[in-house]
């Protein structure tokens, strides 16, 4: 008998547009998914052979990469910063839209393309590194995991590279928005290999996944 599929989601900003996606694919995680105070990471779902996973938008794409997970939901930018050839993005769910952006202090008058190097505090080393380099700019990225915003008032670097909604948290910190990186939106993620192995059982939800999208 084949083990479960594991379905991988990410906490955080995707999580409450893919719970009703989930739904109207049949997957209906139990009720302790819900209660706020239950820390377990792993549950059951209303699929006998599927149990859901949650954890951090980066690790949903290692999980399913390395073959932990099968199939998962992440957004784009964390696909693009890692960048794993055993990572297969058949939909884009258009779900959590939003974009990767450069900002800088608003009364910093300095044009990043007159500098050779820069220092740059960003979640998103490896896309900020391209970025750049497309620029002929050599970055020096220095890793946050979050409050990316208070880099510049606390003399870590002048710029960031962060995720950008609307804007709000940009303009509360004094920050303005010099150039638009990346447009990101949640994708539904599969494994090559158990693509390959275990197709009766996720090309379906794949296809479904794609009618959900409007991709047919």
């Amino acid at each position: 008998m084949a083990k479960p599929l594991i379905f991988a989601i990410p906490k955080g900003r995707i999580l409450d547009d893919a719970l009703p996606l989930l739904e109207q694919a049949g997957i209906v995680p139990e009720d302790a998914f819900f209660d706020k105070s239950n820390r377990s990471l792993k549950f059951a779902t209303n699929l006998p052979h599927m149990s859901i996973i949650r954890v951090r938008a980066f690790d949903v794409a290692t999980f399913v990469a390395h073959g932990a997970a099968q199939i998962g939901i992440v957004g784009s930018d964390v696909i693009e910063e890692f960048g794993y050839s055993e990572l297969y993005a058949p939909v884009d769910l258009g779900i959590g839209r939003c974009r990767l952006s450069l900002a800088q202090p608003k009364d910093d008058a300095e044009q990043v393309g007159n500098i050779s190097h820069l220092r740059v505090a960003t979640k998103y080393p490896n896309l900020t590194s391209r970025y750049f380099e497309s620029k002929g700019i050599q970055a020096e990225c220095v890793k946050l995991n979050g409050a990316m915003e208070l880099a510049p008032s606390l003399g870590l670097s002048r710029h960031i590279v962060d995720l950008v909604e609307s804007g709000s948290t940009l303009k509360a910190n004094a920050l303005v928005e010099t150039d638009r990186i990346l447009d990101i939106s949640g994708r539904l993620v599969v494994n090559r290999a158990a693509f390959k192995m275990r197709s009766a059982e996720l090309t379906p939800l794949v296809q479904k996944f794609r009618e959900l999208a409007g991709q047919v």
